[in-house]
């Protein structure tokens, strides 16, 4: 079932064929054909609501709360950096239905066959494999605080967990977190009551009281950061979904849930470290549920490290597709079941050996940089490829075009470079991480303003350069491919 842009609602059979509908998904970067969409665009509420209730995003509290400033300004922040970075998120999600293609080869219209396997995937690849060693120093907390194993255990066993998960793909993926809204959902409610009513945090807590910027825009930054990592493999979870699917509505169905799942949960990581200073984000959560009731924190803990198993099954999915996708830009693979398989038990081996690396001790600074050169990284990119689907080429794409090297897209996509080095080149000065500071942020008071100067570059470079596009031809291949049309 779907929802066309005029509010009809249309059917789709699905057919099995190569993707498979009954058991381990078989396509890996490869378009998805209308006989093989199926699902229903309420679907991806339950997939964007549970990917934010976990113990990373619970974590990301704890880390913006360190930051300096108060837990009123703090929560504020949240709220903004959440509203914000969602924002984008949930319009690449949209592009799903429309192409049927993963998030990182429809890029290939912008940066070109190669241009985007080296400026944009490699990026993208840094996204997952940062993200996932964060989860593994968690996941390996959470089971040796549950189960008194070795932390080195830990991160092992719940890949794979994971892992098995996303080698079975996008169908299950879905049917996963469809099941476990409910649970997940009900333990974020009991912890806020815990964190609020337990009377942990101080008294004058939610006095607003003077404003710290610098706290302040690094908590947004660290928050729009934390969303606007998803977009580089949002759509990825929306591209098997029927193409009737309305642009709107798909938007609003990642929008919603995932802006008030991250801004709670994050909100809450923050108000659990406000309540039990200086103690990692593990206990805070044990301590918030054992004061509602004896063993309610192991209770909470269990069901957020199971939260994390399906995040971290996201990270390997998409991180899949992104070592898949560079592979293919230089040596044409054939997408298979093994091929995936591959990639994530190279993706979970290099992974547990950072993490080992970095340890528990190290987790906050290691994460809160994370955080927010991601947000560096991905912000001039996720400006670019939304001006370019909304407005220059309004979502009109040629899907054989993009899977040729030589084809109208090229090698190298100079509009798309072009834009994405100029302005991230004008942010630099913007920086305020804790190796560098930029000089125009150091005389604003360490204040990061660089993520709206990096969406504004890159929207005006890439609207000025691909006015060089020849539109009207790569209409006319579309219309003869008729796969995919305007908005």
């Amino acid at each position: 079932m779907g929802t066309t842009s005029n509010g009809k609602t249309a059917t789709v059979t699905p057919v099995i064929q190569q993707g498979r509908l009954d058991g381990a998904e078989r396509r890996s970067v490869d378009f998805v054909p209308v006989a093989e969409r199926h699902g229903t665009v309420r679907h991806l509420g339950a997939v964007w609501l549970v990917a934010n209730i976990n113990l990373t995003a619970m974590a990301t509290g704890v880390t913006t709360l360190a930051l300096g400033g108060s837990l009123f300004w703090t929560l504020v922040a949240t709220v903004f950096g959440s509203l914000f970075g969602t924002l984008f998120m949930a319009l690449h999600s949209s592009q799903g239905p429309h192409l049927g293609l993963p998030q990182l080869v429809q890029s290939r219209a912008q940066f070109g066959f190669l241009g985007a396997a080296i400026t944009v995937w490699v990026f993208a690849f840094v996204n997952y494999f940062n993200y996932n060693v964060a989860d593994a120093i968690l996941a390996g907390s959470s089971l040796h605080f549950l189960l008194g194993i070795p932390t080195s255990w830990g991160f092992p066993i719940a890949v794979l967990i994971a892992g098995t998960l996303a080698l079975f793909g996008y169908r299950w993926i879905h049917r996963v977190n469809r099941f476990l809204v409910a649970p997940l959902a009900l333990t974020v409610v009991i912890l806020t009551f815990a964190a609020v009513a337990r009377g942990g945090i101080p008294s004058g807590a939610f006095t607003p009281g003077p404003i710290q910027w610098h706290s302040f825009a690094t908590t947004f930054v660290i928050v729009a950061g934390f969303q606007l990592g998803w977009a580089p493999y949002v759509s990825d979870y929306s591209r098997y979904l029927p193409p009737t699917v309305s642009t709107r509505s798909s938007f609003l169905w990642t929008y919603l849930p995932s802006a008030i799942s991250a801004l709670w949960v994050i909100g809450l990581g923050s108000l659990l470290a406000a309540a039990t200073p200086g103690v990692s984000v593990i206990m805070a959560i044990a301590q918030g549920g054992d004061a509602l009731m004896a063993g309610g924190g192991r209770i909470a803990v269990a069901l957020l490290f199971i939260g994390l198993l399906v995040v971290m099954a996201l990270n390997a999915y998409g991180g899949s597709l992104t070592l898949i996708s560079i592979v293919d830009c230089f040596r044409r693979v054939r997408p298979s079941l093994f091929l995936r398989g591959i990639t994530i038990v190279a993706m979970t081996l290099s992974v547990g050996v950072v993490a080992a690396m970095v340890g528990e001790e190290q987790f906050n600074v290691f994460y809160g940089n994370v955080l927010v050169f991601l947000a560096y990284l991905f912000t001039p990119w996720t400006a670019i490829n939304l001006v370019d689907f909304y407005i220059v080429r309004k979502g009109c794409y040629s899907i054989r075009e993009l899977f040729n090297p030589a084809g109208i897209y090229g090698r190298w996509g100079w509009q798309g470079n072009v834009a994405y080095i100029g302005a991230l080149v004008t942010m630099v000065p913007f920086f305020v991480t804790e190796p560098f500071t930029g000089w125009i942020a150091h005389r604003m008071g360490d204040i990061d303003i660089s993520m709206f100067v990096g969406l504004v570059v890159a929207s005006l470079l890439y609207l000025l350069t691909s006015r060089s596009l020849d539109l009207s031809y790569e209409r006319s291949l579309v219309e003869k491919e008729g796969i995919a049309g305007e908005l």
